[in-house]
């Protein structure tokens, strides 16, 4: 009894050195060798500051810039994910109503539905290139420029889906407010 013991806890030691510290030591090895971007959050930064990450969303409240879909975590990462209400609920409705009217739209039917939903994780940095369109006349008005412009920079942002098969084209909203910010102080 005592050697199955000792041969369990020989094995316990063994599987624990190689699972909790070879392994993870090498594929963090891999991904900073190989992903250096990818493996440190995908970080914006602006000269010294980082300013973001691209794969998670940040919420942009002022009309001069795009916004994110909804979060239910109110874009915290630890707490994140969905609301878990039906489409019955009255809380639902309502805050998907008060959505709509920070459109300034009162029929649901409107607004694209990724910016009156949110999505599963709460973090998601990307929208539709319906939702980036819709909200052109916004964004074009505040920063004094023509739809056509911002449309045409909205065109250049949209990515296609992964490997060309797996999801829907979307646009990465931080990416492209940055885009715009840049151009406004080259304007300046």
């Amino acid at each position: 009894m005592l050697k199955s013991i000792i041969i369990s806890l020989r094995a316990l030691l063994l599987l624990t050195v190689i699972c909790g510290i070879i392994y993870p030591l090498f594929i963090t090895g891999i991904a900073q060798t190989f992903f250096k971007s990818q493996s440190g959050g995908s970080l914006i930064k602006q000269d010294a500051d980082i300013v973001g990450s691209e794969l998670i969303a940040q919420p942009f409240k002022k009309a001069s810039y795009f916004w994110v879909r909804p979060s239910a975590a109110d874009y915290a990462t630890v707490p994140s994910g969905a609301a878990n209400q039906s489409f019955t609920s009255k809380k639902l409705q309502d805050a998907v109503l008060a959505r709509a009217q920070a459109f300034g739209k009162s029929d649901l039917q409107e607004v694209p539905s990724d910016l009156l939903l949110s999505s599963g994780s709460g973090l998601d940095p990307h929208i539709s290139p319906e939702a980036a369109f819709f909200q052109l006349p916004r964004v074009a008005k505040a920063r004094k420029l023509t739809v056509a412009e911002l449309q045409n920079i909205v065109t250049q942002s949209i990515e296609s889906p992964q490997f060309g098969v797996f999801g829907d084209s979307r646009v990465n909203v931080l990416l492209l407010n940055r885009i715009l910010d840049t151009m406004a102080l080259t304007r300046d």
